[in-house]
């Protein structure tokens, strides 16, 4: 005969006589529990199966000692860095001893008394609720009373949007005379720069004209020597000539 429990969030296969360690369970060494969150029954070959629980059906225990496990190092370490950290850790438990598998009656002193609870929390929220309901109608006359104020705030704004109509007047004379400025720095900017191109201009023509008068004359000097050169050869030839009829 065994049983399937839930015990402090855990499931555990359990049976008579046996002794199970269990998380940490708010109760003094000795005492007994009664634990009915049994998910699955086996009575002699014969398995009940909860939805999600057997009701009626429950696992007697005695909490036998509460002690430590062992321990457990953790230790962390990151390479090139000189971090090492190094903790020990202990899971605390329970040992507790399975009495008795079958039917148990809970006592009706408990649900009673959590009803009573249910009750109680009820009316301390319907009492907290008519507290805020007061608070609020305070709220309101606060309110009403900022309304006058804000009366008051709304005079001065108005004054205060004069003055500010007046600066932008004056801000936008000034964009209009900065805009005149500019655009007769513009106007004389191009003046300069037609200037310039008609200098160029000029001046590129005087540099084209004396190249050609350069062309020409070089041109008139190479036609004089050739004309030279061929007289002095004719008179070369003619000379030649008379020296061979003598």
């Amino acid at each position: 005969m065994y049983a399937i429990v839930e015990i402090a969030g855990q499931q555990f296969k359990v049976s008579e006589k046996q002794e199970v360690f269990v998380n940490r369970i708010d109760s003094k060494e000795g005492s007994k529990i009664i634990l009915d969150k049994v998910l699955l029954l086996d009575k002699d070959g014969k398995i009940d199966v909860g939805v999600p629980t057997l009701k009626g059906v429950g696992v007697t225990a005695k909490i036998v000692e509460h002690l430590k496990s062992d321990k457990v190092l953790v230790f962390k370490k990151k390479r090139r860095k000189g971090y090492r950290v190094k903790n020990g850790f202990r899971h605390s438990l329970t040992k507790i001893e399975i009495q008795k598998i079958g039917e148990v009656k809970l006592s009706t002193s408990t649900k009673s008394s959590t009803k009573k609870e249910d009750v109680n929390d009820v009316v301390e929220v319907k009492s907290v609720a008519k507290k805020t309901t007061a608070k609020k109608t305070t709220a309101k006359k606060t309110t009403a009373k900022k309304t006058t104020a804000k009366k008051t705030t709304a005079k001065k704004t108005t004054a205060k949007k004069t003055t500010a109509k007046k600066t932008t007047a004056k801000k936008t004379t000034a964009k209009k005379t900065t805009a005149k400025k500019t655009t007769a720095k513009k106007t004389t900017a191009k003046k300069t720069t037609a200037k310039k191109t008609t200098a160029k201009k000029t001046t590129a023509k005087k540099t084209t004209a004396k190249k050609t008068t350069a062309k020409k004359t070089t041109a008139k000097k190479t036609t004089a020597k050739k004309t030279t050169a061929k007289k002095t050869t004719a008179k070369k030839t003619t000379a030649k000539k008379t020296t061979a009829k003598k």
